[in-house]
């Protein structure tokens, strides 16, 4: 990978100008291509382990718009499937699985992922090598095991986690057990994918906002803090992005006590209040509302141009402060690719 990819340049402190784009869920329904081999894919799951179907998932956004990096097409899921917690996923509905409330639930987790079962996402990735035009970098990624726990504990989506954070109150031992073999599985699991060939890595913490400041620091910053030291022993040379979606005034905390590269920026976060406020040097990326690329016009243009007012001297990544929509008109990211590549 050319030392020269914008992308990569940010991630090792440089402000590049125009910044570098890429959107998280980039391959995706917005796109018809990626509706017509999603037709042809059964099962959610059956999609993510089809090395051909990620493979031309992930393609089709660099394709058509030219994206700067590029993210394997997967979910946050594999690795409580991989550690053999049933998972599926009901149209329309979103992912299901068999709830851990007690500790007869966590025994019945194996003790290790089944790197043979994920196998075919480190297929996709070093495809993905080969296919991938050569300046663009590969993003391998997991989920933060606060936001994996809450799906593992609640056995669904829920709008508070609060089974999840109940679970951790009443029971801190089991919750922490759940937590530790996260832990473990995503160092493993995002080894596993730089050894295959991602350049860089993110983590999203997508529930992090949910939590109290004690919480927040024992099972949002200490976790992701792990998974990153255990990373900087065997790849030290590997850009990690952590993205915590709800941590607010406390991304400066995430990045120190984690050691992140960069953090990740959601809607929420005032641009401008990031750049007075994080030191200089800190790499951000984010941090567009998906409505407004939804919307369009006058009201995209304006959400734009703020951000790159905010982060004109410095290094930064254009993105979404959350995954795009797929009511997203095409004609609104080609929109937004010429903004952003106007600076």
């Amino acid at each position: 990978m050319p030392e020269t990819a914008p992308f990569l340049r940010v991630l090792a402190g440089e402000p590049v100008w125009p910044p570098p784009l890429w959107m998280m869920r980039q391959a995706g329904r917005y796109l018809p291509e990626y509706r017509a081999i999603r037709a042809q894919a059964g099962s959610f799951l059956a999609f993510c382990y089809d090395p051909a179907m990620t493979v031309e998932a992930t393609l089709q956004p660099i394709r058509r718009f030219g994206f700067d990096a590029s993210i394997v097409f997967s979910d946050i899921l594999v690795v409580p499937d991989a550690l053999g917690q049933r998972v599926t996923f009901e149209s329309g509905e979103g992912p299901r699985l068999t709830p851990i409330t007690d500790g007869r639930g966590f025994d019945r987790l194996r003790e290790t992922l089944d790197m043979a079962h994920l196998e075919p996402v480190f297929a996709t990735i070093r495809r993905l090598k080969a296919e991938l035009p050569a300046a663009t970098p590969l993003i391998g990624f997991c989920g933060a095991p606060w936001t994996v726990a809450s799906y593992m504990v609640a056995g669904r989506g829920t709008p508070d986690q609060a089974p999840a954070r109940l679970l951790a109150y009443r029971d801190a031992g089991l919750f922490r057990r759940i937590v530790e073999r996260l832990v473990a599985s995503s160092i493993i699991y995002l080894r596993a994918q730089v050894e295959a060939g991602a350049d860089a890595l993110q983590i999203f913490d997508t529930w992090a906002g949910v939590l109290p400041t004690g919480e927040f620091e024992r099972w949002c910053v200490e976790p992701v803090a792990a998974i990153v030291s255990g990373l900087r022993e065997s790849h030290p040379a590997t850009p990690i992005i952590v993205f915590a979606r709800g941590a607010g005034p406390r991304l400066l905390e995430l990045k120190d006590a984690t050691g992140a590269d960069a953090v990740g920026l959601d809607t929420a976060t005032d641009p401008h209040w990031a750049a007075r406020t994080l030191p200089e040097g800190t790499v951000t990326q984010g941090n567009l509302d998906p409505l407004a690329l939804i919307a369009g016009g006058r009201a995209l243009d304006a959400a734009v141009g703020r951000i790159l007012a905010a982060f004109r001297h410095r290094p930064h990544i254009f993105n979404l402060g959350h995954g795009i929509l797929p009511e997203t008109p095409v004609a609104h990211v080609e929109r937004l690719v010429e903004l952003v590549r106007r600076g």
